[in-house]
């Protein structure tokens, strides 16, 4: 399972320049929990944290100029930081294929083209060779304006010689990349599409192959309760859609490929969900519509999902998420507290632990503003971030806090000092 073990957002919206975790510089910085937790008061810049990781995944998806306008982003001049249109969106992503193989580092720079269109500037994969333990990682793709190189296999990485050449600034030596050797020359047709994209197809290059993967696999939820109660159309599908208008169809989906698996999910999120004793899909033979029965012991006849609240159908949805047989590498989940009561928050926040922290669950981000939710949570997993007094954001470690980390293994509940202003970077 590939984990994000650290990311670095520059030029993006409120994010000039941030970073959560551990990059190839900055080895003495833990990683990123499984379970990835941002607070912060509203403006501080959480929605654009969540944005971001949606924009890398549009990015390969549909190309970073579509990309762009997707979700209202409203082009590439809105999306930069303020005062910083001249210079480009960057994204280092530091990420593990499996746990015991080197991290790979994947930096993308965005900006825009001759034409004025969004497109990529420079593109990058380095890795460290083995046996490597110090010193820069080495290239083995590398884009300047869609021209470049990559280097096939596994191990396969750029000379020392031209790895100096390529510099941390992105310059290089023409001469020393044509006399480097165990390359491919590489000339993109279009700059709008990742070059990972196109190299990460071919068999020929493994560790794009993961990278394309991991990054094209990212699901963000924008789960709409009034989505959730439209009445599907019969016919089953394997993953609920980012606004969960189709929970209908994915229960069907789990009826008939996974019947034992359903019976168990919809017990245990009955059991989690308050006043329900049981949950049944129900196909319309006429109309060929799908309903999901909730049944009450206050009433005889059961509820359609479109007759129930909207906290019922969000926690119902999440729960259902999380047992996904075949889950996102990379699932992020913007203020999941709305619209639920506040003695749930703690179960949810225990599921989403327990799900990120399974070998076979995906690695999870999660913004709030919700200290209940927060009380469940180590300060390890927990993030703060703050506008600072140049009006961009800042981020810290919860556990990095003076005396929070103490105050928390002596019995604080970790909610209670954020509301108490201990998790204001002071």
């Amino acid at each position: 399972m590939v984990r994000l073990e650290g990311i670095r957002i520059k030029n993006y919206r409120a994010l000039r320049d941030i970073t959560l975790g551990k990059l190839w510089n900055r080895q003495k910085d833990a990683p990123l929990t499984p379970l990835t937790v941002v607070i912060g008061k509203n403006g501080a810049g959480k929605s654009s944290l969540f944005d971001a990781f949606g924009f890398l995944g549009d990015c390969l998806r549909v190309g970073v100029e579509e990309a762009c306008e997707l979700q209202e982003r409203g082009g590439f001049q809105r999306l930069c930081s303020q005062g910083m249109h001249d210079q480009p969106m960057e994204f280092e992503i530091y990420f593990r294929a499996r746990s015991e193989a080197r991290p790979i580092t994947y930096e993308l720079a965005i900006h825009l083209d001759q034409q004025g269109r969004p497109a990529i500037l420079r593109e990058r994969l380095r890795q460290r060779r083995k046996g490597q333990n110090r010193g820069a990682p080495f290239s083995f793709l590398y884009l300047q304006e869609g021209m470049g190189f990559v280097w096939a296999g596994l191990e396969n990485v750029a000379s020392e010689e031209l790895e100096q050449s390529l510099g941390n600034a992105g310059q290089f030596d023409q001469r020393s990349m044509q006399e480097s050797s165990d390359k491919l020359p590489i000339e993109l047709i279009d700059r709008r599409i990742p070059g990972i994209v196109t190299l990460g197809a071919l068999k020929e290059h493994p560790r794009i192959t993961e990278l394309r993967h991991f990054l094209g696999g990212w699901y963000m939820s924008y789960f709409s309760p009034n989505s959730a109660r439209e009445i599907s159309k019969a016919g089953p599908q394997k993953h609920l859609q980012q606004s969960g208008s189709n929970l209908g169809n994915v229960v069907q989906f789990l009826q008939r490929e996974h019947p034992l698996l359903l019976k168990r999910i919809l017990q245990q999120i009955a059991e989690k969900i308050p006043d329900i004793t049981a949950i049944e899909p129900y196909r319309d033979e006429i109309s060929k519509n799908l309903y999901l029965l909730f049944r009450s012991p206050a009433f005889k006849e059961p509820f359609t999902h479109y007759q129930m609240s909207d906290g019922t159908l969000k926690i119902f949805a999440y729960l259902l998420l999380l047992h996904d047989p075949e889950p996102p590498p990379f699932l992020c989940i913007e203020e999941p507290e709305n619209g639920l009561y506040h003695k749930l928050l703690e179960l949810l926040a225990r599921e989403f632990r327990d799900y990120a922290s399974k070998p076979s669950g995906a690695q999870l981000f999660v913004t709030t503003h919700q200290p209940y939710l927060v009380d469940a949570l180590d300060p390890e997993e927990v993030w703060v971030l703050q506008k600072g007094e140049d009006g961009f954001a800042h981020i810290v470690r919860a556990s990095s806090l003076r005396f929070v980390k103490s105050m928390v293994e002596e019995g604080q509940p970790l909610g209670g000092l954020w509301y108490s202003d201990y998790l204001e970077g002071r």
